[in-house]
């Protein structure tokens, strides 16, 4: 049976899921209850300066029948003192010696970024989080992600923090950048000991037609927001891998980014995590979602015939490659299965209007008909079919080996590919 404790970057937790800095760590009553119901680990909601927030603060993107496929949020750092979170903080640990209590920092100055380390680890944290992400109201004030896009500033308060720190820092990078590497460098070379990504992406979700104000509205106004849950999944798991298959970076990484699902968090350990967190899902569903997290992740281990969740990290992402470096002989075509499909045509539409116009009706049957000289295999019809596996994708032998852009007749500049 596989064993699900982790050892990320010197922080041991009873497993790798862990509630990133937000709402559902706002509290001591809150972690706690997190604590039982499960996770292995939470990074209490931003230190600083208390701020005030505004009313209302959040705003969906909803796709058909998924109300939060995206969410946003303009709500900032805590809005208590510093002194109310480190009782509270300091009771947890006391309670939940075992569990990963982060954390999370955004201060302006290298004192106040000393004082709040050295506060925490008087209370005794487990590590630290710097939120250099944060993409709305602290990055006006010249933190968050101001710092964040900012390499040689977030390498520099960095080693502010590292100067005095005992216990093991994660720099959470801004994913509201070109070069997600570039981020994640400067924080290895600040000297941390492991980065977090994603931090929420810079949005609008949405406009009132009715009002004309976007959403959320603060008495007919609106700001921009941070955009996370379901719909960045994509984008998180791009930039997590990237900065895996770097090869001048060397940290372990925490995935966040749209986690709802123990498939999800595997598909995050498989880019290059050895640990998650997750926030949109627990505001939505509650922290019993974890009893999913555990099992499925538990059994899939098994299944693999895998010991440990850090056996899974990084396997999919050292599939990643250039385009340049794909076997461009390797083909495939579409395959429908007549017994499983339902009629719709759907495929053809797609394929006819948006692809290739590679299927053809038939008079005899509303089962359509794959066009196998013309298909291209660009996989459009699968996607769209409503039915599982009806319509699959069927490798078809070339015998010609494989054949990479570079050596490609068509490369105007193969002959220079060669010779290099």
């Amino acid at each position: 049976m596989a064993d699900l404790r982790v050892n990320f970057a010197g922080i041991d937790a009873p497993n790798p899921f862990w509630l990133a800095s937000a709402p559902p760590t706002n509290t001591g009553y809150q972690v706690q209850n997190a604590f039982r119901a499960g996770w292995g680990g939470a990074v209490w909601k931003t230190l600083g300066q208390p701020i005030v927030n505004v009313s209302s603060r959040y705003g969906a993107m909803r796709y058909k029948n998924m109300r939060i496929a995206g969410l946003n949020n303009i709500e900032l750092i805590t809005d208590r003192s510093l002194e109310t979170n480190l009782a509270e903080m300091k009771t947890v640990k006391e309670n939940f010696p075992n569990h990963a209590l982060i954390a999370s920092m955004m201060w302006e100055t290298r004192e106040e970024w000393h004082h709040g380390v050295k506060a925490c680890e008087d209370i005794g944290v487990d590590g630290f989080e710097l939120n250099f992400g944060c993409p709305h109201g602290m990055c006006e004030r010249g933190m968050g992600s101001a710092v964040g896009q900012n390499p040689a500033v977030a390498e520099r308060i960095t080693g502010w923090v590292k100067e005095v720190a005992t216990k093991p820092v994660i720099v959470k990078l801004t994913p509201n950048i070109t070069d997600i590497t570039v981020a994640g460098l400067a924080a290895q070379r600040g000297g941390a000991d492991a980065v977090s990504l994603i931090n929420t992406i810079n949005s609008v979700t949405g406009i009132n037609l009715d009002t004309m104000t976007p959403n959320p509205s603060v008495d007919g106004l609106s700001s921009h927001g941070g955009y996370c849950g379901p719909a960045v999944k994509p984008i998180a798991l791009n930039m997590v891998s990237e900065l895996y298959n770097h090869p001048d970076f060397h940290l372990p990484i925490s995935g966040i980014g749209g986690i709802e699902t123990w498939q999800d968090a595997s598909e995050f350990l498989l880019m290059g995590a050895s640990s998650v967190q997750v926030c949109t899902a627990v505001m939505h569903y509650g922290y019993r979602i974890v009893d999913e997290l555990i099992s499925g992740l538990s059994n899939y281990l098994d299944q693999q015939g895998m010991q440990t969740p850090t056996d899974l990290t990084g396997i999919a992402a050292r599939k990643l490659r250039r385009w340049e470096q794909l076997d461009l002989n390797y083909k495939v075509i579409a395959a429908i299965d007549a017994e499983k499909c339902i009629g719709c045509q759907l495929c053809y539409i797609a394929c006819e209007d948006g692809a290739h116009q590679s299927i053809a009706l038939q008079a005899h049957t509303r089962v359509p008909k794959i066009k196998e000289d013309d298909c291209v295999g660009c996989n459009l019809c699968s996607l769209v079919c409503p039915v599982d596996e009806c319509i699959t994708m069927t490798p078809v032998p070339q015998g010609n080996g494989q054949l990479t852009w570079p050596e490609h007749p068509a490369n105007p500049n193969r002959k220079q590919a060669a010779l290099h």
